[in-house]
């Protein structure tokens, strides 16, 4: 893809690591996507197999948001002219940040938040659900205290983390080595499975479709959110090494889906 952009130069014939792309949030749609008379890639498809990373994103414009949708979905772009029809593959890791609200200290413990019900409703409405609803984890991160920062003892070091998801991938592509869709391509990894494949790969017991049902009529999940939920459980059983999905396993995966609840 970064051939094609002509971003290589003579001493750089390929890429050799997965690509990280940082835009700021005054892109266009086309600088994102792609387009142009000649239609050029953008920005998600510079990210093709790699991450894009979209600080701030309440504050992209909305119409720019909106068009990430299909290419999400499908992990590809057409750009379509008069006399031309280029098709990009879009296969990235969506990464995004943003503040709970205009001020950021919304839901604070130790900050009152000075914004308006009306203001966070209008900077949150920029995030669709249908957007959202493509996103398969979403994080709180609550502000750190000095106690926290300055303490000198140090978490699980990033090298057992490193082994457990290498662990976990492996499992994945031995659970999928035989696994093609209806087109043909083989897939590797969760994110890739279709409808058919979470019905064979993710059953759960009577306990767990329970709490799903509850989740659902709580938070109002969407049929594109109840399999997301199925795909990160099943990735959290792989973590842990567990053949079945398990009650726990569904149960942190329906945390992970903060935005979907109401706010006020």
């Amino acid at each position: 893809m970064h051939s094609v952009a002509g971003l290589l130069d003579n001493k750089q014939v390929l890429v050799t690591t997965r690509p990280f792309r940082n835009p700021h949030h005054t892109i266009s749609d086309a600088g994102l996507i792609g387009g142009g008379q000649i239609p050029r890639a953008g920005e998600v498809s510079l990210a093709h197999n790699g991450v894009l990373f979209l600080d701030e994103l309440p504050e992209f414009h909305k119409n720019v948001l909106e068009v990430l949708r299909q290419p999400i979905e499908d992990g590809k772009v057409t750009i379509s002219r008069a006399s031309i029809s280029i098709t990009y593959p879009t296969s990235i890791m969506l990464v995004a940040a943003c503040n709970p609200c205009p001020c950021g200290f919304f839901g604070d413990l130790n900050k009152s938040c000075q914004c308006t019900p009306l203001q966070i409703r209008r900077y949150r409405s920029k995030l669709s659900g249908p957007l959202l609803d493509r996103i398969d984890i979403h994080i709180d991160v609550p502000s750190i205290r000095f106690k926290e920062l300055s303490d000198e003892r140090s978490g699980e070091e990033s090298s057992k983390i490193k082994e457990r998801v290498n662990q976990a991938r492996r499992l994945q592509s031995e659970r999928f080595s035989a696994v093609k869709t209806k087109s043909g391509k083989r897939i590797y990894c969760n994110a890739q499975m279709s409808s058919r494949h979470i019905k064979k790969f993710c059953q759960v017991n009577e306990d767990s479709k329970r709490l799903l049902e509850i989740a659902i009529d709580k938070l109002g999940l969407s049929a594109r959110a109840y399999t997301r939920v199925l795909k990160v459980a099943r990735t959290i059983a792989d973590l842990d090494g567990d053949e079945h999905l398990k009650m726990h396993h569904i149960s942190e995966a329906i945390q992970y889906r903060s935005l979907d609840r109401k706010i006020l």
